[in-house]
């Protein structure tokens, strides 16, 4: 299908469907009409006629067929087979109760949490399924509410493979890097912008400061003080599935950690499988170059598969579980991650109705062209605000710095030739703006894999985690504009995580008093 540029009419649809999932939290209505009203302007746009809502509605089905990843949702539904052959065969139930014993209280399950999630850098899918899984018996126990669990999981995913040198992000980003010319080695280019990426370093902070001292406020406070006084057995705010699981073997805490083992020992290996480190070319046969050129989602199906094998020769072969009851594990668990997989398909939908056919990137771009004469102090605040906006518009991070990359090292030379600061600043900008878009946005994949992968119902998840993700952005956003003044890392970065400090302590305190 031909693009039509809709000029500021290309954020519409995104608008839309945010708004009303905010308004209605119900998020699959909002998502469709949201892509209803974007297939529509674009029909209008290309010339409409008496089939204009035939047409309307014959682009929506057109483009979310082009826009549909079969790798990813077939990660998605061999993962959820997993984690339900795992509670069927009782290892989560024996992890959990193995875990409570030594993991001592609310604080510490937190930090655990957080701690797996950092450990887990190499992609975010990845890293937002995999925490969930491992981490949901023991918040449960604890009764840490899924909204807090999916906000640790959501907010350790994206922000630490941006800043990890070897990850699938890291590739997407040296991608981008190289086609710009400028710089003599995309690896060192991309390390340089990791100490300037403060909304990721930040959030990671973030994380662990509400972790360490418990603090919590706003629409998550109300989540875990409902999460505190449940009964026991008793959940709020998770999907429905999450509780049907029967228990039909007494297994052991191996049963949990093996199959998750090798889920990452796998996904590792195929990871560098098909970036070509075993292949014929020698270009690919280091670490780097191999992470660099691997593609994330056949990946991760090769990994899941590897690992759903291990579990079934341990539970079918130890007798813990029947072939019939396995194979019966495996539907219910893609059945239970069908709602995710729906809400994941409609939010590539909305994103390549935007980006394709609305051609969104091109309106972002013309503003962002337009401020070449702007003062260069201001540059990397403007620019992580656009990213953040465009981000969150579009519900791919991965997008906005493909789209900003270019066009900013462009407007970055022009600004000032001479200054690799400015450069190096304004890149960081556009990493962290895009996270951050990315985070909060209802329509981004790893929003809805991080709902997936706690269990929490994914409309709560985000409206509990955006009051958090906007408090960081604001300590981004001071910390960027002291940088463009000064391109001091202690001053600019070290301002940034004192007023992030001096805000968690000052809502603690109003959260206190309201209580009181």
């Amino acid at each position: 299908m031909d693009p039509y540029y809709a000029g500021a009419l290309s954020i519409v649809p995104p608008i839309i469907a945010v708004v009303l999932a905010l308004i209605t939290k119900e998020v699959f209505s909002s998502l469709i009409l949201g892509i209803l009203s974007g297939t529509f302007i674009y029909c209008c746009g290309r010339g409409g006629d008496a089939n204009l809502i035939v047409g309307t509605v014959e682009t929506a089905f057109k483009e979310m067929v082009v826009k549909f990843d079969l790798n990813i949702v077939l990660f998605c539904s061999l993962l959820g087979s997993l984690v339900y052959v795992i509670s069927m065969a009782g290892g989560a139930k024996a992890y959990g109760q193995w875990a409570t014993k030594r993991i001592k209280g609310r604080r510490s399950a937190m930090i655990s949490t957080s701690v797996l999630g950092g450990f887990l850098f190499i992609d975010d899918y990845f890293n937002c399924l995999t925490v969930g899984t491992v981490m949901r018996p023991i918040t449960d126990a604890f009764k840490i509410s899924r909204a807090k669990l999916a906000y640790i999981i959501d907010a350790t995913a994206a922000p630490v493979c941006i800043i990890a040198p070897i990850s699938s992000w890291a590739a997407a980003v040296g991608s981008n890097l190289k086609e710009t010319n400028v710089f003599e080695s995309e690896t060192s280019a991309f390390i340089a912008t990791i100490p300037w990426n403060f909304y990721a370093l930040l959030c990671l902070t973030f994380v662990l400061l509400l972790s360490i001292f418990k603090v919590d406020f706003g629409p998550m406070y109300k989540a875990e003080q409902q999460a505190l006084n449940r009964k026991k057995g008793e959940l709020q705010g998770v999907t429905k599935t999450d509780d049907e699981i029967e228990v039909k073997a007494d297994g052991n805490m191996f049963d949990m950690l093996l199959p998750i083992i090798a889920l990452i020992v796998f996904a590792t290996l195929a990871l560098l499988y098909v970036g070509g480190y075993w292949g014929d070319d020698p270009a690919y046969h280091t670490v780097g170059a191999a992470f660099g050129n691997t593609d994330a989602g056949p990946a991760l199906v090769l990994g899941s598969f590897g690992s759903l094998i291990v579990a079934f020769i341990m539970f079918v072969g130890r007798r813990l579980l029947s072939l019939k009851s396995f194979m019966q594990g495996v539907l219910r668990g893609v059945q239970a991650m069908v709602p995710a997989c729906m809400i994941l398909t409609l939010a590539w939908t909305i994103s390549g109705v935007c980006r394709d056919l609305l051609q969104t990137p091109q309106f972002i771009s013309t503003v962002v062209e337009g401020g070449t004469g702007l003062f260069s102090a201001l540059l990397p605040a403007i620019i992580f605000a656009i990213a953040g906006f465009l981000s969150f518009s579009t519900g791919t991070a991965w997008g906005t710095f493909g789209i900003l990359i270019p066009i900013v090292v462009t407007v970055a030379q022009a600004i000032d030739p001479n200054s690799q600061d400015l450069i190096v600043v304004t890149l960081s900008a556009v990493l962290a703006g895009s996270v951050f878009g990315d985070h909060c946005s209802p329509i981004s994949d790893t929003t809805i894999l991080s709902s997936a992968g706690s269990g929490c119902i994914h409309i709560e998840h985000v409206y509990t985690q955006l009051p958090y993700a906007i408090i960081v952005a604001v300590c981004t956003l001071i910390g960027y504009l002291i940088a463009g003044f000064t391109f001091n890392l202690f001053l600019s970065l070290g301002t940034s995580v004192l007023l992030l400090v001096l805000l968690v302590y000052i809502m603690h305190r109003r959260q206190a008093l309201q209580k009181a």
